[in-house]
């Protein structure tokens, strides 16, 4: 007995000694002492994030069972803004976790990611699914129109009930548990669908070593796959080239090796579907079936209209007639683009008909014969860390705010550059992570997102840490990464996320920098994009890489005339995706279809699309909406266009692309406000009236 007693002392004692030593040594568990705040990547290993998971999400947990054993009768103040407020280190954890799994991956990662996910589903639904917290939430929303409330806590009221009843607080016990179940199901697909589409991308490889195999290649695009292949451990001679875009589209562009053209577009649009270990398909129709049963648990016909609700566009009825308006003049225009292309083939003697492999070869020729406009010509006018500055100078032009690089700030990857961003007045706006070169470990595309909001609490204003990703081509030995025309609109995209994150100016979390809806959150970046070819501002940053002579008069009215070239398959591949996710998303039953009958039913039966282009993304790498957050939401980029081609006519319609009255009304009521009011009427505040869509026909040329 006394050594039982012993045993247990002892063990108890080695317990807590460890816990000390785990919360001592766990960066997450300290406050960081870093600039500004800023995660500190040097201390923190893998092992240090599931014991930062559990604890955080514990802390919440306690957080959440004070705000309901509080006694004291339900306020806006001791309920919602506490809710709001509440698990700080979860969100912290989070974060960090979610950047490295989605930008420095490996198996490790991606185990703890697997284990994690049915955690935080769970803890997730605890929440939204606990009574006495929704009666809470009840009591306050119930009486709202007594509270004075000013318009961001209304909205945050509002967000909260819904987010509530949208997460099956209303549900009796037994649906209760069916829908958690669900929910645990539908994000463990998720993951391992995300997974599956980056392991196959990372697997394929075109490995050439002879003259005749490179042949029509630009001596960058050569240079380019002898880099890759030295990456990748070949012996000289060697030059690979994959499936990633920076290396795809080149290929595609220049390979006069027709066959080639073919092996490597097939690898790209084949990605989970070749019947592997890898393959998507059972996955994705699973997940679509669940999201029906899920969507009918909580009372909606489908998911989309689950989904929509709270979206601009509000039904699927309205992103459809969107999309009807735009598809039929965008294929006229895409016929009549195939038509020149076909023209060049016969032309040239060849005795073939254009198929998807060819598309981007033979746009290019039609391009040089058009407007004499060549894509290597453009390249070593964008240098990246001139396009950089060229897009902080604008925002400087626009706004007074200012970049200054940082080399305090702990980085996670050598390619990874830090700027402090300030005001006008010289005072500190927050801090800017760029991380623009592929590499295995990160995921295909371009995105941002923050390691912390921006947000006020007890009369502090906390401050954002935003980043921008992309897969832009990788400088070489003898040359500084050069961009295309579409890397450089995709650097201006995601830059205006970032504008969004880092100018917000919000009292709460989760209505802060880009917490808007789906299909309003595309506005600010893609606006920016509206500069970026814009000849008052490409002649600021568009200087040649070796002369450092900007870029010639006549070389921009190309740039200009070819603005509406090619805008046909850009539009069609992009509303072929579009329609794909609606029509995923509008099944009434939840039965798992097979994937690659519906997509064919889809696109060549319901819609039309032509043979010669291939929906953007197929649905077994469709990772927007099977493992990303745009599931019924794929439209959202085209419904913002719309915004931003009507917002960008104001400034022309100004006769000043930086105009200061104009630019600062879109501070004001675009970039600082979040989502703190209705996205309709701050629009309306900042435009003066609702957008109209014939600016996003012309703009496109499909007027």
């Amino acid at each position: 007995m006394i050594k039982k007693i012993l045993l247990f002392t002892i063990l108890g004692l080695i317990v807590m000694s460890c816990a000390k030593q785990e919360t001592k040594t766990n960066p997450f568990f300290a406050e960081w002492d870093t600039p500004f705040g800023t995660p500190p990547f040097d201390q923190i290993k893998e092992e240090h994030y599931m014991p930062a998971f559990k604890e955080a999400m514990k802390k919440h947990k306690a957080e959440i069972d004070a705000i309901i054993k509080n006694t004291e009768e339900p306020t806006f103040s001791n309920t919602i803004e506490a809710m709001d407020y509440a698990g700080t280190l979860l969100t912290k954890v989070s974060r960090v976790f979610s950047s490295m799994n989605s930008s420095m991956t490996n198996e490790n990662m991606q185990a703890i990611s697997k284990e994690l996910t049915p955690l935080l589903s769970a803890h997730t639904d605890d929440i939204n699914l606990n009574p006495d917290l929704f009666k809470k939430v009840k009591a306050v929303y119930d009486k709202k129109d007594e509270l004075n409330l000013n318009t961001e806590q209304a909205r945050l009221l509002d967000e909260y009930y819904k987010s509530f009843v949208r997460g099956g607080a209303n549900l009796n016990n037994e649906d209760k548990e069916k829908f958690r179940k669900l929910n645990e199901e539908l994000s463990l697909l998720s993951l391992q669908f995300g997974e599956n589409v980056l392991k196959e991308t990372n697997k394929f490889e075109m490995v050439l070593s002879t003259e005749e195999e490179l042949a029509g290649l630009p001596e960058s695009v050569k240079e380019m796959g002898a880099n890759e292949a030295k990456e990748r451990g070949y012996e000289d001679g060697k030059y690979v080239y994959t499936i990633q875009r920076p290396s795809m589209y080149p290929f595609l562009t220049y390979s006069t090796r027709r066959d080639l053209r073919e092996k490597l577009y097939k690898g790209y649009i084949m990605r989970g579907d070749n019947g592997d270990s890898l393959d998507n398909k059972s996955i994705l129709s699973k997940m679509a079936a669940l999201r029906v049963e899920r969507a009918n648990l909580l009372g909606y016909k489908t998911h989309s209209h689950f989904v929509l609700e709270e979206n601009m566009a509000k039904t699927p009825e309205n992103v459809f007639e969107l999309l009807g308006k735009l598809w039929t003049p965008a294929l006229n225009v895409a016929k009549k683009e195939r038509a020149d292309m076909q023209k060049i083939i016969d032309e040239e003697g060849g005795n073939f008909k254009l198929a998807s492999w060819d598309w981007w070869h033979y746009a290019e020729k039609v391009k040089k014969v058009k407007y004499d406009l060549d894509e290597e010509e453009l390249r070593p006018y964008f240098e990246v860390t001139n396009v950089i500055k060229g897009v902080f100078d604008l925002s400087t032009r626009l706004w007074g705010i200012t970049f200054e690089e940082r080399n305090d700030i702990q980085i996670y990857h050598p390619d990874v550059k830090t700027f402090e961003v300030k005001d006008k007045d010289g005072s500190h706006i927050g801090i800017l992570y760029t991380d623009y070169y592929p590499r295995a470990s990160k995921e295909g595309g371009a995105w941002m997102d923050a390691f912390r909001k921006q947000y006020r609490k007890d009369g502090k204003n906390i401050t954002p840490i935003i980043y921008n990703v992309g897969n832009f081509s990788k400088p070489t030995a003898d040359k500084p990464a050069l961009l295309s025309v579409d890397n450089v609109n995709t650097l201006f995209h995601e830059f205006g996320h970032a504008l969004h994150g880092l100018l917000s100016d919000c009292t709460y979390p989760s209505l802060s920098g880009t917490s808007t809806p789906r299909d309003f959150v595309e506005f600010p970046s893609q606006v920016m994009e509206n500069w970026c070819m814009h000849p008052d501002v490409l002649k600021n940053y568009a200087f040649h890489y070796e002369t450092g002579e900007p870029i010639p008069a006549e070389l921009i009215e190309k740039i200009s005339n070819s603005s509406k070239f090619n805008q046909g398959f850009k539009t069609v591949e992009y509303l072929a995706a579009s329609w794909l996710d609606m029509y995923w998303h509008t099944l009434e039953t939840a039965e798992e279809k097979d994937v690659n009958s519906f997509e064919r039913e889809v696109l060549e039966n319901k819609i039309g699309l032509i043979p010669e282009i291939v929906s953007r993304y197929r649905s077994t790498y469709f990772n927007h909406i099977f493992a990303g957050g745009y599931s019924a939401g794929y439209y959202s980029y085209i419904w913002s266009e719309v915004l931003d081609a009507d917002a960008f006519r104001a400034f022309t319609e100004a006769g000043d692309v930086y105009d200061q009255e104009l630019a600062s009304k879109y501070r004001k009521y675009i970039l600082a406000s979040g989502g703190t009011d209705d996205s309709m009427e701050l629009y309306k505040k900042f435009r003066g009236q609702e957008p109209e869509i014939e600016p996003l026909l012309v703009k496109r040329g499909l007027n």
